[in-house]
């Protein structure tokens, strides 16, 4: 099993920043990838950004140019840079640890952007 647990939610103003992290533990070896989901009031959970372990990055359009993912294998743990942050950039945000075709979840943090 893998253990994720994230941090860093809040309330902040729109265009300002704020910075998410996901710390992994337990069964880590073999983990692919690691990524952000989204989940709005209303819409369905989607995908923010995903980072594999060879660094490669993808990014859902929305947030292209002012979100940045990142990791450091030696901890475990994951980053999302959010900048310029929108209103609609609300949600609770899940990390997510793809391993051998299994995905696992955090419990989400919530990311109020007011206007």
């Amino acid at each position: 099993q893998v253990q994720l647990v994230e941090s860093g939610g809040g309330f902040v103003q729109a265009g300002n920043s704020l910075s998410l992290s996901c710390a992994a533990s337990g069964s880590i070896f073999g983990i692919a990838a690691m990524g952000w989901y989204r989940q709005a009031p209303g819409k369905q959970r989607e995908l923010v950004a995903l980072i594999t372990f060879g660094g490669s990055t993808n990014y859902a359009d929305s947030v292209k140019g002012r979100f940045t993912i990142s990791r450091d294998n030696a901890k475990n743990t994951v980053y999302l840079q959010m900048n310029a942050l929108k209103s609609e950039d609300t949600a609770v945000y899940y990390c997510n640890a793809k391993k051998w075709g299994n995905g696992y979840w955090g419990k989400g943090t919530l990311v109020t952007v007011s206007s």
